[in-house]
């Protein structure tokens, strides 16, 4: 195990095709929010359980509408308000089997201009007057062929706030009722994929690192360090804005604190 203050060795074996970041000041970060939970507790993540682990967090769309301006964006967006350029929206697609909730992902397609080649959500920017839901499925539909009348709205994660492109992110939780088929839009979309929730709670998935850059950015802590996760999921890496929303996702799923309350800044 990294020491704090060591430069961690990475992802170590793992073979992905994207260009991940090496920034010149990195120190390996804190352990996955669930470490501590036995392996029993980090599996049977069935649709019911994952709507009730919302429910209880107060984020389901019936209940409780999307915040609705950025300044709500304060905790998750790196602990300051901070001013966008643009508004996007993600839909976080779950589907169960065999007792298990998966979750759909896609690799960028590597000839576009901005983080070609990076896993993330089916979503990208708001046309004007669009919700978030309605932009979360116009472009799950437009990417990987998703018919918006097989996705039931169900919940919220917080919105967030991508520092490389200066855009707001509102990812919308909606379930699909069985693992869907893909028509890709290979101008944006490389691959699409799916991945179970419990292989992305499964020991050695998750990495965090904590990086440093000359230019503070908001919510750095004292030492100016903040934390980047990672997830190694088959044949790629998963990190930036995706695995930050992953990792409420998870942190909800499995009744643990969000990581930002552990103090990991």
């Amino acid at each position: 195990m990294t020491s704090k203050g060591e430069r961690p060795e990475r992802f170590v074996g793992h073979r992905f095709p994207q260009i991940i970041p090496d920034p010149d000041d990195v120190e390996a970060g804190a352990l996955a929010p669930w470490a501590s939970l036995p392996l029993a507790a980090r599996s049977g993540f069935t649709l019911r359980a994952v709507q009730a682990s919302l429910a209880r967090e107060h984020r389901l769309l019936v209940t409780n509408p999307f915040p609705e301006e950025p300044e709500e964006l304060s905790v998750v967006a790196d602990a300051l308000p901070v001013p966008t350029t643009g508004r996007s929206a993600v839909l976080v697609a779950l589907f169960e089997e065999g007792g298990e909730t998966s979750i759909v992902l896609t690799r960028r397609a590597l000839s576009l201009r901005h983080h070609g080649g990076e896993i993330a959500l089916p979503g990208g920017r708001s046309e004007s007057g669009e919700t978030p839901v309605e932009t979360a499925l116009r472009e799950a539909h437009e990417e990987i062929g998703l018919e918006p009348s097989a996705v039931t709205p169900l919940a919220w994660l917080s919105p967030i706030v991508s520092f490389a492109s200066g855009s707001s992110i509102w990812p919308v939780v909606g379930l699909l009722s069985e693992r869907p088929t893909f028509t890709i839009d290979s101008s944006e979309v490389d691959r699409a994929f799916t991945v179970r929730l419990a292989d992305l709670v499964a020991d050695d998935v998750f990495i965090e690192e904590r990086w440093r850059h000359a230019l503070l950015r908001p919510g750095s802590d004292a030492d100016g360090y903040f934390p980047i996760h990672f997830y190694k999921v088959p044949g790629d890496i998963v990190w930036g804005a995706t695995a930050r929303v992953l990792s409420e996702l998870l942190s909800l799923v499995t009744g643990v604190p969000w990581p930002e309350e552990r103090g990991t800044r």
